[in-house]
């Protein structure tokens, strides 16, 4: 069993920078591939980066690239999420999740957390 919070979340200008992070609790933790999504109102969960459980090979949706950087510490059982230049369309709640199912990019996994609000302002 794998428990999720994340963190980091807030109020930002457009072209601005916040690091999300999620802790994890959990013994297994360090085993699981990583995912952060975002859900804004009235849409679907979309997928943001993913990340081995090594944390040596990433992988991120088109509108991360180059933008979005993915990390983890499985000494410290976070995972990270490092955003620069974000615009009001990054605006949305960020939850991380544990476990994919079938996929980095398909939301089946195993956990997830409560989210962090993330709010960009133009």
């Amino acid at each position: 069993q794998v428990q999720l919070v994340e963190s980091g979340g807030g109020l930002v200008q457009a072209g601005g920078s916040l690091r999300l992070s999620c802790e994890a609790s959990g013994r297994t933790f360090s085993t699981f591939p990583m995912g952060w999504f975002r859900q804004a109102p009235g849409a679907e969960r979309e997928f943001v980066a993913a990340i081995t459980w090594r944390g040596d090979r990433t992988h991120y949706a088109g509108a991360a690239e180059g933008r979005f950087t993915i990390s983890r510490d499985n000494t410290k059982r976070t995972v990270y999420l490092q955003m620069q230049d974000l615009q009001p369309a990054d605006t949305a709640v960020y939850l991380c999740a544990a476990d994919p199912q079938t996929g980095w990019e398909n939301p089946a996994y195993g956990y997830w957390g409560q989210g962090t609000q993330v709010t960009v302002s133009s």
